[in-house]
């Protein structure tokens, strides 16, 4: 470069117009910034979320969010005294069915007047027999056991209620209701001498049923 040129440059430069290269650096008319000098901005940091929670606060948030069961809603007396009084009436009224499945495992057993069991039964001790082998206690003679349960319409019947046979206003016999056949419904009983234990349909009008389930 001629002398004339560098002596200008250098006057330019220290005037802080122009940045002055090293001679030899670039050719002439090259572009007077190196790249290698020129630097991109450093990125951001990514900044943090605003509130993020401490460990604690986290654990105490994912505590929280898990759904628990409300509790129970406390009963009143009354409610308790309802219930307590429904499992009573379910346990009594079960033993009743009960009292049936004894009957009818007693049929073939021979009638015999006074006998409560275990092989044989008149009518009335074929009920004590088997409402005592569920817990459940009856008076020993028909007309007794009429007096002792309660009775019930013929419509509200259902299977394990007695059935007491009557004539001249006086119980002389008993059977255990056992549902319905053809029409007609059928008892589980001892008839009378001679005979066993025995299903067979009601023969007659003269009856009345009762119960010692619990409406």
């Amino acid at each position: 470069m001629p002398n004339f040129i560098r002596t200008t440059m250098a006057a330019t430069a220290c005037a802080g117009l122009i940045a002055l290269p090293a001679v030899g650096a670039h050719a002439v008319g090259a572009p007077t910034t190196s790249l290698s000098s020129f630097t991109l901005p450093a990125a951001a940091p990514a900044s943090a979320p605003a509130s993020a929670p401490a460990d604690g606060a986290a654990t105490a948030t994912s505590k929280a969010a898990v759904v628990t069961p409300s509790a129970k809603p406390r009963l009143t007396k009354h409610e308790r005294k309802l219930r307590i009084e429904h499992r009573r009436k379910v346990r009594r009224n079960h033993r009743v069915g009960r009292a049936l499945h004894v009957a009818a495992r007693q049929q073939g057993d021979p009638y015999r007047w006074g006998a409560t069991g275990p092989t044989s039964f008149d009518c009335s001790g074929l009920m004590l027999y088997s409402f005592r082998a569920v817990g459940l206690h009856l008076p020993r003679t028909a007309a007794a056991q009429s007096g002792a349960v309660r009775h019930i319409s013929r419509a509200h019947m259902r299977r394990g209620d007695l059935v007491f046979f009557t004539s001249g206003g006086h119980v002389y016999h008993v059977g255990i209701f056992d549902g319905w056949s053809h029409g007609r419904r059928i008892i589980i009983h001892a008839p009378y001498s001679g005979a066993d234990v025995r299903k067979e349909a009601i023969w007659t009008n003269g009856w009345f049923p009762g119960t010692l389930r619990l409406s």
